[in-house]
């Protein structure tokens, strides 16, 4: 008798402990906030009303910095798409992973290692539904997209919206060969699409995405391929803005965050949803009114100047994120998937080398202030290092010439100090030589198609 009921309590008990336990993984999984991080394209430090354009409305995300946090001193490593991408991506510096050298083109042989462990990995492994949508330019071959790279699923193009002869023509280049495709998964949909709804449809499937996703953990990636040259915006759009065709495709990519943030509310996701807004690298300047503005920052694409690397970033969470935040802190693009990974409790493998922080605290507390100023390396866009910076001191080699910025007091870059400040420059020049030797050290193999 004795027996049974200790039987009976054990079973008991069992039972209990058993329900507890489902109820907290339960309450663990409905806990586990979604990620959205969208990228624009060749947008500029001054390319949004809430950076102080004064004349592109971007009444969206105007209202998300208000209920969010605007960063003002945020990097991406790399000014162009390939290398910012990957950096983004893996939160490695590019030459960590292999793909420093420029961007990849149609021709290219190379893309993205799918060994690298990416965000859309990391999540994945935690029962996240993930989706890319929109500009890849990681590599267009089968095992470099982003379907073999930790996404679930794939609808955009596989680089940039001016590789195709279609576009090329318009610069005089004849021989030009490739087309853009639209792809879905691994399979192309069609080639050189209309841009002017681009914008629509990629808006549309992200949507779609969320919708059908309400009720599981995921992560968004949407790229869109705006306003890089050539800018389109849709027919309700075009003409719209004083600032002409790239305000309008500006303009544009604002109602596509507007649709978004309103997918969440309306299905009551937004307090558990953490929205990014960012961009790729700074304005394409050559194309005069069809390129954007880097505002106070000195040049753009392309450079390592601020206003080819400093860019606009926005990050939304009610209820999670103070509202109307101003950080002044330096963050970066690579610092996403460690802070991602403390959010979604996610443990990246022992050993990895990443080049990124967590910065959760900080986002959850922009005023927090931080132990130790930690450098920033500024990489070209062939994969050569050119800088550092490290609190409010910026060491350039610009032409063979040592220059150096306080860039909290000269944000422009106007006034070389490096004359008056030898002991610094001789600093952090070893600093950002010594670096970039270690990097050389310990870079990973890049993704090839002819190994």
């Amino acid at each position: 008798m004795a027996t049974s009921k200790l039987l009976y309590f054990i079973k008991t008990i069992s039972l209990a402990l058993f329900a507890t336990l489902m109820l907290s993984s339960a309450k663990n999984k409905s806990e586990q906030p979604n990620f959205i991080f969208i990228y624009a394209d060749d947008l500029g430090y001054g390319d949004l009303g809430c950076y102080g354009n004064p004349t592109i409305k971007t009444p969206n995300l105007d209202l998300m910095a208000s209920k969010g946090v605007k960063f003002t001193q945020f990097y991406v490593a790399s000014p162009v798409c390939t290398p910012s991408r990957a950096a983004l991506m893996t939160g490695c510096y590019p030459k960590r992973v292999g793909l420093h050298k420029g961007v990849l083109f149609p021709a290219s042989t190379t893309g993205l290692n799918p060994k690298e462990i990416t965000i859309a990995d990391m999540l994945k492994k935690k029962g996240y539904h993930t989706a890319c949508v929109g500009k890849w330019h990681l590599g267009h071959q089968a095992e470099f997209l982003p379907v073999s790279n930790g996404f679930d699923h794939f609808f955009g193009m596989p680089f940039s919206n001016d590789m195709s002869k279609k576009e090329q023509l318009k610069y005089g280049r004849k021989n030009y060969k490739y087309q853009l495709p639209v792809m879905s998964g691994k399979d192309t949909l069609e080639l050189d699409p209309d841009q002017t709804q681009i914008c629509k449809r990629l808006t549309k499937d992200a949507v779609s995405f969320i919708k059908k996703n309400k009720k599981n953990p995921f992560f968004l990636y949407m790229a869109h391929p705006m306003p890089h040259i050539p800018v389109y915006a849709s027919e309700d759009f075009q003409g719209k803005s004083v600032r002409g065709e790239y305000g309008d495709a500006v303009e544009e990519m604002d109602w596509s965050v507007g649709q978004i943030i309103n997918t969440l509310k309306k299905l009551k996701l937004d307090k558990n949803t953490i929205v990014v807004f960012s961009s790729d690298n700074g304005p394409w300047l050559p194309f005069k009114t069809h390129g954007g503005s880097a505002g106070p920052l000195r040049n753009g694409k392309g450079t390592t100047w601020e206003g080819g690397m400093r860019e606009p970033c926005i990050m939304w969470w009610p209820g999670k994120i103070p509202e109307g935040k101003v950080c002044t802190k330096v963050t970066s693009t690579m610092d996403i998937l460690p802070t991602f990974a403390t959010f979604a409790n996610a443990k990246l493998p022992a050993g990895l080398k990443i080049d990124g922080t967590d910065i959760s605290d900080l986002l959850l507390n922009p005023d927090k202030k931080l132990n130790e100023e930690r450098p920033f390396f500024y990489y070209a866009k062939m994969g050569e290092i050119e800088g550092v910076r490290l609190g409010a001191w910026k060491y350039k080699k610009n032409k063979g010439v040592d220059e150096l910025y306080n860039i909290e007091e000269d944000i422009s870059e106007k006034y070389n100090l490096a004359s008056e400040n030898e002991d610094k420059v001789t600093e952090l020049k070893k600093l950002m030589l010594d670096f970039d030797e270690k990097m050389d050290a310990e870079a990973r193999e890049v993704g090839s198609v002819e190994k």
